[in-house]
């Protein structure tokens, strides 16, 4: 036995209900219609009674493919631009193309293009149209072809330890 709602699922309610989610009422919507109801009593009543095919849906489908956005326009009144950090060029240097993987060209995947072993280095403004990343073959660690992977992974540099006891004593004084 469910726990109905007080009001219970007359045979009036429910064609009430079955005319509303076949005209595409959300379940929320169809709740506040019928009052007296929960969402949850709707979809369970919903799927007790088997409709599943709707006129129209409560939401637009999703599309999988969207076309560019125009370029927005500037405002008149100027705002403090974001400091983006670009690299700086990768240094060319010979790479033997991998024969069993085609070379991409830097710059041309996209996010929706981005695969698994393609190089994820960002190139551009992530606020424009233009922005991508290089998309070529990984190296064998990391998310980055050899050529970002040197930029983005620099040797660390020794600091020069001075010998003289200097240091030691102007960590004491902290403390006397």
């Amino acid at each position: 036995m469910g726990m109905e709602s007080v009001t219970g699922w007359t045979d009036d309610r429910v064609s009430t209900l079955k005319k509303l989610w076949l005209d595409g009422l959300s379940a929320s919507q169809i709740a506040k219609q019928l009052g007296g109801v929960t969402r949850n009593a709707v979809i369970g009543k919903v799927h007790r009674l088997g409709l599943s095919g709707r006129a129209t849906p409560s939401q637009p489908a999703r599309v999988t493919f969207k076309a560019p956005r125009p370029a927005r326009p500037v405002p008149a009144v100027q705002t403090v631009p974001r400091r983006i950090e670009t690299p700086p060029a990768p240094v060319q240097t010979a790479v033997p193309p991998m024969p069993m993987y085609r070379q991409e060209e830097p710059g041309s995947a996209t996010v929706l293009t981005l695969g698994a072993h393609m190089c994820k280095w960002p190139i551009g403004d992530p606020a424009t149209d233009g922005f991508s990343f290089c998309g070529r073959r990984t190296g064998e660690d990391g998310p980055y072809c050899i050529e970002h992977a040197r930029i983005a992974y620099q040797p660390q540099q020794k600091k020069a330890r001075r010998s003289d006891g200097s240091e030691l004593a102007r960590s004491l004084r902290r403390y006397i």
